[in-house]
């Protein structure tokens, strides 16, 4: 079970693994307007329990399956993350680096992270150096003095994060993992080759713009921006001096009849625009301005605005499309909409016994153990 708590719609989704099948059957879907939630983060916890609760309910009545614990995903303008560099000395006499070398300079790397009121939420080792050369791939059973490691770190606010928590639990689900919503929604519209050669996963929500970029196969840099496409709808309003009803009809490509369709694609395209400068201007910071092969995907309520692409193109000199799951294949079903992504992708984390990047399971809880094991004993041997 995936449970997406977003600023305009909770969504959640059940879903079931048959043996040998890596695409899951879906048994259920539930939906509900969400109230309680500003810029991704609750504000009136009751309102939010009581949205969290409809959404659940409507699940199980359409999977007949009893929701007791779920998948959530966590957004909000303070999702971010950092970079930052450990580095420690070879533990074993022979100098092979054992996976407790690595955890150890993952741990040092971990210190010099500013944390404030934030928690860790993932933790994904980017690249390694032994004695200043760079590593591919894992360093483990190399041999060497000196292991570097950049590690990112995705943390959100604390508040946040025990707010949403609560409530959900209020609601009567226990979380039993905490995935960042644009890695989530990742695992439904990136493929592979996408997150190797580099990308932008950008998705569009009511008031708040999530971003991750991957590189290698792995997430570099997590961000959320505070603007949403409800910013649009108010813009339309202020703009053309409608209701607010009326100018989310046409933000969503109704005809504008009694106003001038030259003015409303201005007004939108000014706020896409501001969108894309936040983008633009983070992908600077990290060096990835225009080196993007695979381009911006985009993905959310507010990616449906048809003339995206082309703007996006533009404005960022990179390939640009809306994302799409190949999933259903050819059936026609409404978790094609973006929107169900992040969702859908809680489900296929769910699936897998090492978390994704979980500051608990590093690089997954069994194989930590089973490899923490064999190191300590190899140290052990003359």
């Amino acid at each position: 079970m995936g449970i997406d708590v977003g600023t305009a719609a909770t969504r959640v989704v059940v879903a079931e693994f048959l043996k040998g099948e890596k695409i899951p059957k879906i048994l259920g879907t539930g939906w509900s307007v969400s109230h309680g939630i500003r810029h991704g983060y609750v504000f009136k916890f009751e309102d939010a329990v009581k949205s969290i609760k409809k959404a659940v309910a409507e699940a199980e009545n359409s999977s007949g399956v009893k929701i007791k614990r779920a998948v959530v995903s966590i957004g909000g303008i303070t999702l971010s993350s950092q970079i930052c560099l450990g580095t420690t000395v070879i533990s074993r006499a022979d100098s092979e680096v054992t996976s407790l070398d690595i955890n150890k300079a993952i741990k040092e790397s971990e210190k010099n992270l500013n944390l404030g009121n934030k928690k860790i939420i993932h933790i994904f080792p980017v690249s390694y150096k032994l004695d200043d050369k760079e590593v591919l791939g894992r360093p483990e059973g190399q041999r060497g003095l000196k292991l570097e490691v950049r590690t990112l770190f995705v943390t959100v606010s604390s508040q946040h994060l025990d707010d949403l928590l609560g409530a959900i639990a209020e609601a009567g689900v226990e979380p039993i993992n905490e995935i960042a919503s644009p890695i989530a929604a990742a695992e439904i519209a990136l493929g592979e080759k996408q997150k190797m050669v580099g990308c932008a996963l950008v998705n569009i929500g009511a008031e708040t713009v999530s971003m991750a970029v991957f590189e290698d196969g792995m997430p570099i840099y997590v961000h959320a921006f505070n603007i949403g496409s409800t910013d649009i709808t108010n813009d339309i309003a202020l703009g053309l001096k409608i209701p607010l009803e009326e100018a989310e009809s046409l933000k969503l490509g109704g005809t504008p009849d009694k106003y001038s369709k030259k003015k409303l694609d201005e007004i939108i395209d000014a706020r896409f625009g501001d969108i894309f400068e936040y983008v633009e201007n983070d992908l600077k910071k990290i060096k990835r301005n225009e080196l993007l092969p695979a381009g911006i995907i985009f993905i959310g309520a507010g990616s449906a605005y048809s003339p995206l692409e082309k703007i996006s193109k533009e404005t960022l000199n990179l390939p640009s499309k809306i994302g799409a799951s190949e999933m259903f294949g050819n059936a026609k079903t409404k978790l094609r909409d973006p929107a169900w992504f992040t969702a859908l992708g809680l489900c296929l984390v769910s699936n897998d016994s090492a978390s994704i990047g979980s500051p608990d399971n590093l690089p997954g809880f069994l194989k930590d153990i089973k490899n923490g094991l064999k190191s300590m004993f190899k140290q052990l041997k003359p």
